[in-house]
């Protein structure tokens, strides 16, 4: 069984969150969502607040060493939180240092560009921070789904299918055959 972590905190894009998530439980995974506190973290959909989800461990009780992969799910207000905070952008480099996948969607590779780890790697985004990732030294593309090395970046929501469908390729949990959806 796979383990996989996912880090958010309140202002998590709904979508990117609980969709991968599902799809990832329903294929056997073992997902642990880790936030900055105890209790429960608020999503974001369609311009209000959303669900809440239950926060397994904060990050500071969580191990690189414990997980398969790292997912980052996006929304404008989760990421830029997240990027504050030393303890998570740790997490993200050691997940990187350790070459395990790290699936960030939308706004969430400004969480690789604060990591330093996209410089010289071609990554995609949310369209406003395109400049901030290409500032960091990453290129950028305009898929579905970008793949260099460890690292796996989506633009947005209607990315998630294909996503998803990346992140359990690069476990082993899926066929090649089935990676990328055809009308990713």
């Amino acid at each position: 069984m796979k383990r996989i972590l996912i880090i958010a905190t309140d202002g998590f894009e709904q979508s990117e969150l609980m969709e991968p998530k599902s799809l990832l439980e329903e294929a056997g995974a073992d997902i642990t969502v880790a936030s900055l506190d105890d209790g429960s973290i608020k999503g974001w959909s369609d311009g209000d607040w959303g669900d809440s989800v239950d926060v397994d461990l904060t990050v500071d009780e969580v191990s690189e060493g414990d997980y398969d992969a790292l997912l980052l799910p996006g929304g404008q207000i989760n990421p830029d939180i997240l990027r504050m905070n030393e303890t998570v952008i740790d997490l993200v480099k050691q997940f990187d240092g350790a070459s395990k996948p790290i699936a960030a969607i939308c706004h969430a590779p400004w969480l690789l560009a604060e990591a330093d780890i996209i410089d010289g790697k071609t990554v995609t985004g949310w369209p406003s921070i395109r400049t901030d990732l290409e500032n960091a030294g990453a290129d950028i593309v305009d898929t579905a789904v970008a793949v260099d090395g460890n690292l796996i970046t989506s633009r947005n929501p209607d990315d998630i299918p294909a996503f998803t469908t990346t992140l359990m390729t690069a476990l082993e949990m899926v066929d090649d055959m089935k990676r990328i959806p055809e009308n990713a």
